[in-house]
Formats: C-alpha cells, sequence, structure tokens
C-alpha cells in the first residue's frame, strides 16, 4: 500500500500531539492499520475497523510471551510497592548518605549509570534494576524521575549493543549467519567502533551527570524536584535489607532462569520467562520479610501488592496497545516499505546514512528496535555483497539506527519500562530525552558521511 503504511504512526503521533493522551493514540493508529487491511483485503466499509482492533489487541493474549510480559509489567508493581511500604528505599537511602556511600548530586547520577553498564547481560535487567535502585536517591538529591529515565534508558540499549556477549549479540550474530559473509563474528566485532549513537547517547549521559546540567524540558521537571528535595523521609526505622534482598533476588534469579531456560547457556536464556519467573520470587521474598517483621498482616500486604499493581494498570494498558499496533504495522508492512526506501537510488556516499536514518524511522514507527535489525539486515548485507560496501560500517549504521528510533518512540517497550523503573509518565520521559536522543542521532547522520568520504 505504499506510503498509506505510514499512516497508522501519523494519526498516533497527531493524537498525541493533539490531546496528550497515549492509549487514545494507539488505539487510534491500530484502528487506521486495521481499516486499511480491510480496505485492502476486501474493501469493506472502515465500520469493521473497531471490531478488527478488538480483536488484534486480544490477539496479543495468545502469544505466551507477551502475556508473560504483561503479567511481568503488573507484578513488578507490588515489588516496587513491597520495597516502598516496608521502608527499605529510605532506609537504604539513608545508608548510603549517612555514610558517606552516595554524598552528591554527581555521585547519585554515577551510581544509576554504573549499574546500567555492569548489568550489560540484558537491557531489561539493567533498566529496572538502575531505576528501582536509584529512585529514592534521585528523590533525595532533587533529581528528577524524567532524569533518571533517561539515565537508564540512554544507558542501557547502548551498552547491550557495545558490550556483546549478550542476548543483543547472539540475535545479531544470528541474522547474520543466514549470508555467506566471510566472518560475521569479526563483522560484529567491527561494528562497536563504528556504533556513533550508542557512543554519543552514552557520553550525553555522563556529561550530564558529570556537568550536573540538563537542558529543554527536563529543567522544568528538575526544578520542582529541587524544590521537593528536603522533603523528611516517608518510613522511619526500617532496615536496607527490605529492599536489598529483593533486589539481590530479582537480578540472581534473572541470571539464574536465563541459565536454566537456556539449558546451561545464559545468552540463549528465554528472556520473557526469566524476567517473569525472578519478579514472582522477588516479590514472594519481599512478601515474607515483611509478613516476618510482624509489622504487617497479609491482609495488608495483599491490599499494599494489588495497589502497587493498580498505580501501574495504565502502563500496562501502553504496553498492550504497542504489542498489537506492532504487530498490525508487521502485517500491513509497515516496517518492510521504509526499510525499502534506504534500497533504492542513493548516491554510495549516502547509503550508509540513510540505513541508519531508515533505521530510526522505522524503530520510531514500530517501537522494536530487534523488528528494525531483522528487516534491515537483509537490505544492508546484499549491498555489502554487491556493492563493495564496508560490512561493520554498514551493520552499525543498522544497529545505532534502531536504537535511536526506539529511544524517540513512545510506544517502545524500553521506553515504557524506564517509565516504570523511574516512576514517571511515559510521555514525560519522551520528551525530556527526546532533544538528547535527536542531537545524538544528528551529530551520527554526520559522522557517517564523514566516515564514508574516508571508507567508500
Amino acid at each position: 500500500m505504499g506510503w498509506l503504511t505510514v499512516l497508522p504512526p501519523l494519526v498516533a503521533i497527531l493524537i498525541v500531539l493533539w490531546r496528550k493522551e497515549v492509549i487514545l493514540a494507539l488505539f487510534g493508529a491500530i484502528f487506521t492499520s486495521e481499516i486499511l487491511l480491510l480496505l485492502a483485503d476486501k474493501g469493506l466499509a472502515p465500520g469493521l475497523g473497531f471490531i478488527a482492533s478488538i480483536d488484534r489487541i486480544t490477539d496479543v493474549f495468545s502469544g505466551a510471551s507477551n502475556t508473560r510480559l504483561l503479567v511481568f509489567s503488573l507484578l513488578i508493581g507490588a515489588l516496587l510497592a513491597y520495597m516502598r511500604q516496608s521502608g527499605g528505599v529510605t532506609a537504604l537511602v539513608d545508608f548510603l548518605v549517612h555514610n558517606n556511600m552516595t554524598k552528591t548530586r554527581r555521585q547519585a547520577g554515577l551510581l544509576s549509570f554504573a549499574v546500567g553498564i555492569v548489568l550489560f547481560i540484558e537491557s531489561n535487567l539493567s533498566i529496572l534494576t538502575s531505576g528501582i535502585l536509584s529512585r529514592g536517591l534521585y528523590d533525595r538529591f532533587g533529581l528528577s524521575r524524567e532524569r533518571l529515565a533517561f539515565v537508564i534508558d540512554s544507558t542501557a540499549a547502548p551498552v547491550c549493543i557495545l558490550l556483546l556477549f549478550n542476548g543483543w549479540g547472539a540475535y545479531v550474530l544470528g541474522l547474520l549467519n543466514g549470508y555467506d559473509l566471510d566472518n560475521p563474528v569479526q563483522i560484529l566485532i567491527g561494528s562497536i567502533a563504528f556504533n556513533f549513537y550508542a557512543w554519543l547517547a552514552l557520553a550525553i549521559v555522563l556529561y550530564t551527570i558529570l556537568a550536573d546540567k540538563v537542558h529543554g524540558p527536563m529543567r522544568d521537571f528538575e526544578s520542582i524536584s529541587a524544590q521537593a528535595a528536603e522533603a523528611e523521609p516517608e518510613f522511619a526505622g526500617s532496615k536496607p535489607r527490605y529492599m536489598l534482598v529483593p533486589l539481590c533476588v530479582l537480578i540472581a534469579g534473572i541470571f539464574g532462569f536465563m541459565y536454566w531456560t537456556g539449558d546451561g547457556d545464559l545468552i540463549e536464556g528465554d528472556g520473557s520467562r526469566a524476567i517473569l519467573y525472578a519478579t514472582i520470587v522477588a516479590s514472594m521474598t519481599a512478601y515474607g520479610m515483611m509478613l516476618a517483621s510482624r509489622r504487617f498482616s497479609h491482609i495488608e500486604l495483599v491490599k499494599i501488592g494489588f495497589t502497587g499493581m493498580s498505580e501501574l494498570l495504565p502502563l500496562v494498558t501502553i504496553v498492550l496497545m504497542s504489542i498489537a499496533l506492532g504487530a498490525s504495522l508487521k502485517t500491513l508492512g509497515t516496517g518492510a516499505f521504509i526499510a525499502g526506501l534506504a534500497d533504492e537510488n542513493l548516491p554510495r556516499l549516502l547509503i550508509v546514512p540513510m540505513l541508519f536514518a531508515a533505521g530510526a524511522l522505522m524503530s520510531f514507527t514500530t517501537g522494536t528496535s530487534w523488528g528494525t535489525f531483522a528487516l534491515l539486515v537483509p537490505i544492508g548485507v546484499p549491498l555489502i555483497q554487491t556493492l563493495g560496501l564496508p560490512p561493520a560500517l554498514v551493520l552499525s549504521a543498522i544497529l545505532g539506527g534502531g536504537i535511536f528510533g526506539d529511544h524517540c518512540s513512545p510506544i517502545s517497550d524500553t521506553s515504557v519500562v524506564s517509565s516504570l523503573a523511574a516512576g514517571c509518565g511515559l510521555l514525560d520521559h519522551v520528551r525530556t530525552q527526546l532533544p538528547y536522543a535527536l542531537l545524538g542521532g544528528g551529530i551520527t547522520f554526520v559522522l557517517y558521511i564523514i566516515a564514508g568520504l574516508f571508507m567508500l
């Protein structure tokens, strides 16, 4: 359907700008996509688009991995509520501050940045751990939750695509192995140096932490947070272990279940199953510790857990809609159409920059970087083979473009998880992160042109 395949994402963007409502925007995009599919298939009246949209949304639950993601998104709310109501978050912040382990705003920022780097094995693990651990510290030092969401989001994926001993590396290598390439591993490793966007994203995050400066819409949130920084702790008399133990169980559980689901191979493990199982075990651990303290009854803990889940229900609904929209756009062919634009009548010098731009646009409109990799690698590899383009440079543009678009997209799962972990609004997170992502993306586009002058 050509350019019409881009209409649903445009509808979503327009509704977001008009109504500032993500759920309505996502449903509008799904509805538009389903109408186009019906018209292309049977030429039926648009009235059936509503029924088709409902069917598309309910079909999300037919996939086990999708259902696990939605259940996990609810259960993490219970875990966060247990950590908060037990007083463990406040106690840990007090411990770090009073023992001079985190004395300044910069140190609080560096802690969240360092955790994101250390846990490069899985992006959601990095985001969740860093976000949960740092929320209280950011509140104490007057740093906004939106800033935290930016730090953990812009650290996780770039680190995962640069330190490739993880599921990301295995996935991309699997895509490359389907082609007659001399040394896919060497190409993958070589792409690290040319993944300009990933390096720039990390550098920009580090700049905001070390210089303690933010720009654009984030400054408004920072001023509000700075005024509330001296608020007294909500809980007293608790211990850091009420947060640390469940958090350690969550981290260890993800690693353990990744190893188990991968039959002894950590990289081959099932991430969605591992995170769900680990979250359940961590929530049970937090529940057990609070019950054993005799400060809470079973009834109170059940209420706390369901209250925590209810707080995340809007975000879970966004995740549900995002998955449904991604499936609808895949059927419509939006990603394939955008990918094809990068392969038509381009000057040799602009092929690599346009692959980066196509990856960004595709990832932005579909909300998935991995799906972008799967669609653009089959276009990039033939260009390598027929035109003799540098393989590492081409691959780096595809990978970097996918991450760049993901950082800008309000329907990206990592955007949703980052706002969830940081405890801020999804649209606030996207709006405050966008200037930094656009800066990194713009510089990257120019760098690929410069690299082409020397390498092509």
